[in-house]
């Protein structure tokens, strides 16, 4: 799979800006995602963010880490952080911006390691891919989780992306959950091939915790359904 994200993240760092991300989805408009919101400092970020990371305790591990915001500001409460991405352009960019302990690797890969607070934000349910494998990647987050370790993520519900019927009820697809999305990113003259993505209202996300023995706790509700969670061992 090519490297967009990371391409473009290196272009970013070394002063090569000239174009931002787009994206896609099968329901929506393109959209652009500007470079240099990856690169935001903590004021910058938003209030749902900035709380995660303010909760954010112990060893930290930072799933999908990016340009390495949220991992830096960690470090600078001198926080322990792993940070981990399947780019290699983004993690090569987290080691120059001064990431301690940056690695280029898929998230199953990581084993035998326990971690007091793991991160995954900016929809982190995304990770996820479809609802079908919500059970596989909770219970290998639950391998690397502390006894008393906590897994903060963030997500949204997609139901204000569909039309409303007369009795306010919305029309979904009946072919698939609506918050399984297919992405596709666009950078200068590179596309990517299409990829999933899932967003997951509150209730699918609880059941699917309690069934694999967790808990689920909605720390933090935004404007647009959005919402950060906690999730820890039962």
């Amino acid at each position: 799979m090519k490297d967009i994200i990371g391409k473009a993240l290196l272009d970013y760092f070394h002063g090569n800006y000239t174009e931002d991300i787009i994206t896609e989805t099968n329901i929506s408009e393109e959209d652009v995602l500007p470079l240099p919101y990856m690169f935001r400092n903590f004021t910058e970020m938003p209030k749902m963010e900035q709380k995660a990371l303010q909760l954010a305790k112990g060893k930290v591990l930072d799933i999908g880490c990016g340009a390495g915001s949220h991992a830096l500001y960690l470090q600078e409460r001198g926080l322990q952080v792993t940070a981990i991405d399947i780019s290699k352009g983004a993690v090569e960019v987290c080691r120059l911006r001064g990431v301690k302990d940056a690695r280029h690797m898929d998230f199953f890969e990581l084993k035998n390691e326990k971690f007091d607070t793991i991160l995954l934000l900016m929809n982190g349910s995304g990770l996820f891919q479809k609802i079908s494998k919500v059970a596989k990647y909770l219970q290998h987050l639950k391998t690397l989780l502390t006894p008393s370790g906590q897994i903060l993520i963030d997500s949204s519900d997609l139901k204000y992306m569909y039309d409303e019927g007369d009795d306010g009820g919305i029309w979904i697809p009946g072919d698939r959950y609506y918050g399984e999305l297919e992405f596709i990113i666009r950078y200068k003259q590179e596309i990517s091939e299409p990829f999933d993505c899932l967003y997951l209202d509150e209730q699918i996300f609880e059941q699917a915790c309690l069934s694999n023995s967790l808990s689920f706790e909605v720390l933090e509700r935004g404007e647009n359904y959005d919402y950060l969670a906690r999730i820890s061992a039962v």
